[in-house]
């Protein structure tokens, strides 16, 4: 048994949640709004459900890609 998964896994989130935070502020700063609170909601969510944040920065990209 592990004694550090607790923190590995609580670390891998705070940096995902950090991640999200930029990619709102990247957004923003390309003139996107939308994608920026989207991301920032994203990001608040992601202290409850780990990985939306990364999810919705992926989906995202795809989209923009795709358009």
């Amino acid at each position: 048994m592990s004694t550090n998964g607790g923190f590995a896994d609580s670390s891998a989130n705070k940096l995902s949640i950090v991640s999200t935070v930029i990619d709102a502020g990247l957004a923003f700063a390309r003139g996107r709004p939308k994608s920026g609170l989207l991301l920032l909601a994203a990001a608040a969510l992601s202290t409850r459900i780990p990985g939306i944040g990364t999810a919705t920065s992926i989906l995202l990209r795809v989209i923009h890609r795709l358009r």
